[in-house]
């Protein structure tokens, strides 16, 4: 008996996906359960698995895009899967008596001369440009600025790090001090916890935070729920979870959707100062930087702190330069004294 293997739906608005990679070739002698191929759509990845034992038939090439439903492979389960006990060498697609022609051609290197090359965009850097040309398009972004004192977060991780990591199991990081930071300045200044909906106006009365995370297969953002009824480990953890999910091509479309507000580091980049682009249909993402030893003023005196560079980008049809200032000046003041974090703005 033959199985079709099919490219499976993965949500209303993706009609497509791209075959990432096989994990097995033509002609393999494949068990129940074992991983076939990574699917790649303009969101996530996916894997897909066999469903019974037999001689793998492979239709689809890696990175052909084909639609949701396509038979991209087939499973002869007529030969039965070798046991463990009696192994069978499984079938090479380039041999005279193989019953499947091979089909993942390799395209040929350009030539060492070359001063260019032409390659598609994987579907999800397509994805990544549209919305980011959407955000563009439809929202009017301006950006505002302001500079952090570092000291008391470096002081306060440092002095907890060895018992924090000893009792959490992760590192007391930078990303979890800002998302409680945005999350009080967002009940400081809710029309950034707000969004643009047509004529009408969409308040949020909940705090889930995307976190931009960069990998090689693109920017994702997954989204951390409930920020403000988690504590710093458990959004450290959080952060530490989905990073790898996105690594390995295991973030779903869930962990994706429903954030209010977003927040990107370029600072572990190196990055000193940049503009953020919204991630619509939000209205405001703050971009963080690269911490640096800096003059400035303090109590009449010059002196060398390590300090940080903030950036609020925002949608000005539905938020004031006054309440983009007034932002970063709450975030600005739950940095420089952790203390409010704790006791809720105080």
């Amino acid at each position: 008996m033959l199985i079709d293997i099919t490219i499976p739906a993965a949500g209303e608005a993706i009609t497509s996906a791209n075959v990432a990679r096989w994990h097995r070739a033509s002609g393999d002698t494949i068990r129940k359960g074992e991983l076939l191929v990574t699917l790649e759509t303009d969101k996530i990845s996916n894997e897909l698995e066999a469903a019974a034992d037999g001689i793998l038939e492979i239709l689809a090439p890696e990175g052909q895009e084909v639609a949701i439903g396509t038979v991209i492979a087939r499973l002869d389960t007529s030969l039965a899967a070798p046991s463990q006990t009696s192994p069978i060498s499984p079938i090479s697609p380039t041999s005279p008596t193989s019953p499947i022609s091979p089909i993942s051609p390799i395209e040929p290197p350009p030539p060492p001369d070359a001063r260019s090359t032409r390659r598609k965009m994987s579907l999800l850097r397509r994805k990544i440009a549209t919305q980011l040309v959407t955000a563009q398009r439809t929202a009017a972004i301006l950006t505002t600025f302001n500079e952090v004192d570092m000291s008391a977060v470096m002081e306060l991780r440092q002095q907890h790090q060895e018992s924090f990591l000893s009792k959490h199991g992760v590192k007391l990081g930078f990303m979890s001090f800002f998302i409680k930071a945005v999350v009080l300045a967002l009940k400081q200044v809710p029309v950034l916890n707000a969004r643009i909906d047509g004529t009408d106006v969409i308040e949020n009365h909940y705090y889930d935070i995307g976190v931009a995370i960069s990998t090689d297969k693109g920017l994702f953002v997954p989204v951390l729920r409930d920020c403000d009824r988690q504590s710093l480990a458990r959004i450290e953890q959080d952060i530490i979870s989905y990073a790898e999910k996105s690594r390995t091509g295991k973030i779903t479309l869930e962990d994706l959707q429903g954030g209010v507000f977003t927040l990107s580091n370029g600072g572990i980049f190196g990055s000193l100062l940049s503009t953020p682009i919204l991630n619509s249909p939000q209205s405001g993402i703050l971009g963080m930087h690269a911490i640096q030893p800096r003059p400035i003023a303090l109590n009449g005196q010059v002196v060398i702190r390590p300090m940080m560079y903030l950036a609020l980008s925002y949608d000005h049809r539905l938020v004031d330069g006054r309440e983009a200032v007034s932002f970063l000046n709450h975030v600005k003041a739950s940095l420089e004294a952790p203390i409010r974090l704790l006791l809720d703005g105080i």
